[in-house]
């Protein structure tokens, strides 16, 4: 193809008509598909001619870029390159590397393309020479501004799209570049703001040069001078610098906190530009954070006796007397048009005065409340929100006994600012009447107060829609506190009465019309009500019981009317509207359904089955959120109905075949994964005739890799529910489960990557509760026996395979990222081995790795995971006793 035949296709892509543009996209996915080597030439080409028009090179470049990168595919985009011929791939880095600086349009397209490149090359060793090449360009003395800035830019892309592992035998050279395009001396402001923005994606691998003293100094030095710049972009650059500095190097922080860093960030809070105002109180945010933790952390090495291994500078502490009267002067700052999605200084002080309370606990009360006191009557509007905001972000944080007669005291402002005519007022105080109910809600528990506090909640459900959503929220808050607070006996979890009874009716019926009001989908109102409604009904005592039934008979009749308007809607917003509220009735049908009495749920399941099979049939086929609701629906309808669900299983199973074979959407798949297992918890052996199907979806499931990672761990911890259901029937399943598990045993992930780490447990905590459903599934099939050697010879056919699930059990107990939650699984398989093969595992329980997990699980925080360490440890002592 010509080059100025692709230089008339990328012109239309931004010039030409939408049939232009449509014809141009389509040519060049076409020329990609046929020989995308030569197209990545001929726009490099394009790109690195400067004579061409910026039009066709800026989209030259961002042909480029697409080629090289994909946000939903990374991985296999770099792939893709790197299967290119390497004299091509050369031709093109050579052409991209040449462009640096040579673009008439900012920031440097040609700069994002080396970023990408270099993202795919240098992992694997190649382009060895790229970081060099981009420092020489930004320090040798002569090169131009637009060079040094754009070399500037590329290093910025790589130290923030890259594995920062990958930089770290390179960051010294790398910082010596940053560094010197960031001196205070550099007179170019562009090159200076591409040096500060590169320095901030770089900051997670310059650990070891934080490290050193002097390295340290410099570093700090260079990013306190730009903060003083009279450039605007480099000052919020440089102050977000700072920021990130003080999260990554908070223990370095002490020798620059007093002569430097407080006077930067104090000037910055009160500064008249939005943007470094807000650089200034998140600093100060961060600060609470690590301090918040570093308390946690402290608190838990004195409860087991040690030394911690960092402790807190107490920096928030020690600042409150000149932090607090700046964040409670930002809070007066409002304006009548703030958007509730608009991020401002205003917001940001409030969220910062809440984790300074946090951290500074009671001592934050003496001097947050004087201001409180002073505005709670102003007469500007601003003030009194001012006042009751800074009250509510004190809450939490405090003892209770010191706050809670302060709450009692300005319960009565509360109820009268609830009546005010500014309505940004009303909203905050709605929202702090919930922090009442949700961090002191003993000072509101009386009979008197709480009739109070109801009545005026329930009168101003009919405010603006932000005023409503915030007394929603204050019921939910209001619901759990009240719930917390009533007597139960030891034998039952439900208590018989609270204090919200007289007027729980009430509340309820008011939360029901609130979910109907025209104009619900205002600030979020609709869904506040559903959810304020959920939690009034999860937390309602037994005589309550009728609002119960009655809300049910409601919910129902309003997913009827709701299944059949679908029907007749053609209107893709409408329609979208329309499955947003079956997914909100089903979620409230669920909180109705836990509440049933056993005797009651048979009487009505028959409508609901028929309404959740319909919202299925209708929805089979689309793309769409309600099946999954319906699916996680139908899976509390099983477990609230256990075996009288049997008579539902032929219509249900179907539906649930579909969504295991969905695939593409993995959350639906997810959701009828969980349905068998609620399935083979509620109908034990009675699942087995239908299980050769259910074991074919599920395996194939496990097959196929495109299929979200996610649902994986949950396949195989309900293969164990379905092995601990029908008991000797799993048999037949058990060579390819086995070889499953064998499989899913021997994962690994990088040490350096969270979310797969995250995934690994989740993975292993999988096998585990598989292990355990077969062994106890293959135990029991026999117990009607009550003969210990059938049992034995049930469990000889995974008696193979002990060695390996004892290695797998030690390699968990090794893993020094092993979650809270996996300990106990692993815990509870050695017990239930131990139990089952009894002498067989004398010489595995001995082993070293297993004695230490124990005894991790027996100092666990966790009950659960501490009684199965105690339980399991009984056991072994039995059988080395016998």
């Amino acid at each position: 193809m010509a080059a100025q035949e692709l230089i008339l296709i990328l012109d239309r892509t931004v010039t030409g008509s939408q049939a232009d543009l449509e014809n141009a996209r389509n040519f060049l996915a076409k020329a990609a598909e046929q020989n995308l080597p030569e197209l990545l030439k001929q726009l490099s080409d394009i790109l690195n001619t400067s004579t061409n028009n910026p039009t066709a090179r800026t989209q030259a470049a961002l042909q480029l870029k697409n080629a090289l990168y994909s946000r939903d595919d990374i991985k296999a985009f770099q792939d893709r390159w790197l299967l290119i011929p390497e004299d091509v791939r050369n031709h093109v880095k050579n052409n991209c590397f040449n462009s640096l600086g040579t673009e008439t349009t900012k920031p440097s397209q040609a700069a994002q393309c080396v970023g990408y490149i270099a993202c795919a090359e240098l992992p694997r060793g190649q382009w060895r020479d790229l970081i060099e090449q981009l420092v020489a360009n930004v320090t040798t003395v002569g090169r131009p501004d637009n060079i040094r800035e754009a070399s500037l830019e590329a290093l910025g892309y790589i130290c923030q799209d890259i594995d920062s592992n990958v930089l770290v035998p390179q960051s010294n050279v790398i910082l010596t570049a940053l560094v010197y395009g960031m001196r205070k001396e550099e007179t170019n402001d562009h090159v200076r703001l591409a040096a500060t923005t590169a320095m901030l994606n770089s900051l997670e691998f310059t650990k070891n040069n934080f490290q050193n003293d002097s390295e340290r100094h410099y570093i700090m030095q260079v990013v306190c001078e730009a903060t003083q710049s009279t450039n605007l972009k480099i000052q919020v650059a440089a102050l977000q610098n700072l920021v990130k500095i003080l999260t990554l190097y908070y223990d370095y922080m002490e020798y620059y906190m007093g002569p430097a860093l407080f006077a930067i960030t104090m000037d910055a809070m009160k500064s008249t530009h939005d943007e470094i105002a807000l650089q200034g109180i998140e600093f100060w945010s961060n600060v609470c954070d690590e301090e918040y933790e570093l308390q946690l952390l402290q608190q838990e090495a004195q409860d087991q006796n040690r030394q911690p291994e960092r402790s807190s500078r107490y920096y928030a502490r020690g600042a409150l007397p000149y932090l607090v009267p700046v964040l409670l002067q930002r809070l007066t700052m409002q304006e009548e048009t703030d958007d509730d999605d608009d991020w401002n200084p205003c917001k940001a002080a409030g969220v910062c005065l809440m984790l300074l309370a946090n951290c500074a606990e009671d001592t934050i009360i003496q001097y947050v409340f004087p201001f409180v006191s002073e505005n709670i009557k102003h007469t500007n509007w601003q003030h009194r929100e001012a006042a009751v905001m800074a009250f509510g972000s004190m809450l939490e944080g405090p003892d209770v006994a010191t706050i809670k007669p302060i709450a009692e005291q300005a319960i009565p402002f509360l109820l009268e600012l609830l009546r005010d005519s500014n309505v940004a007022v009303r909203d905050t105080t709605a929202w702090t009447i919930g922090r009442i109910f949700e961090f002191v809600s003993q000072a509101v528990m009386n009979d008197e107060l709480l009739r109070a506090l109801g009545n005026a909640l329930v009168n101003r459900l009919a405010d603006e829609p932000r005023v409503a959503t915030n007394i929603c929220w204050s019921f939910s808050s209001l619901a759990r506190a009240a719930y917390d607070h009533a007597e139960c006996s030891e034998e039952d979890d439900t208590p018989n009465t609270y204090l919200l009874s007289p007027f729980f009716d009430e509340i309820v019926k008011k939360l029901i019309e609130t979910t109907d009001r025209p104009d619900g989908n205002q600030s979020n109102l609709r869904n506040a009500a559903y959810e304020a409604l959920m939690e009034m009904i999860r937390h309602s005592p037994k005589d309550c019981y009728v609002t119960v039934q009655k809300t049910t008979v409601t919910v129902l009749d309003r997913l009827n009317r709701v299944i059949s308007a679908e029907s007749h809607t053609a209107n893709p917003n409408d329609r979208v509207q329309i499955g947003d509220l079956q997914s909100l009735l089903c979620a409230t049908l669920q909180s109705v359904l836990r509440k049933m009495h056993p005797n009651d749920a048979p009487l009505i399941s028959d409508p609901i089955m028929q309404a959740l099979l319909q919202m299925l049939k209708s929805n089979s086929g689309k793309a769409s959120a309600v099946q999954e609701d319906a699916l996680v629906a139908i899976g509390t309808l099983i477990e609230v109905l256990g075996l009288h669900f049997i008579k539902y299983v032929e219509h249900v199973l179907p539906f649930v075949y579909e969504a295991l074979n969905n695939h593409a959407e993995y959350q639906i798949c997810a959701a009828a994964v969980g349905v068998v297992g609620d399935l083979s918890r509620s109908l034990l052996d009675k699942l087995a005739p239908y299980c050769d199907h259910i074991m074919t979806h599920l395996l194939n499931c496990l097959g196929d890799d495109k299929l979200h990672r996610s649902v994986k761990p949950q396949i195989l911890s309900t293969f164990g529910d379905i092995a601990l259901a029908i008991g000797g029937y799993f048999k037949k399943y058990l060579e390819h489960v086995l070889n499953t598990l064998n499989q899913a045993c021997r994962a690994q992930v990088a040490k350096n990557d969270y979310d797969m780490i995250d995934y690994l447990n989740e993975l292993r905590e999988g096998c585990l509760s598989a292990y355990t459903g077969i062994i106890q599934g293959l135990r029991n099939s026999v117990a009607p026996a009550g003969d210990s050697t059938l049992a034995l010879v049930e469990l000889q056919l995974v008696t193979g395979q002990l060695p390996f699930m004892v290695q797998f059990i030690e390699t968990i107990a090794r893993d020094p990222n092993k979650s809270d939650s996996i300990i106990g699984s692993a815990i509870g398989l050695i017990g239930d081995l131990v139990t089952s093969y009894g002498q067989q595992m004398i010489e595995y329980v001995e082993r070293d790795p297993i004695d230490k997990l124990l005894t991790e699980g027996k100092r666990s925080k966790i009950m659960k995971t501490k009684t199965l360490a105690m339980w399991a440890t009984k056991e072994i002592r039995k059988i080395k006793n016998n």
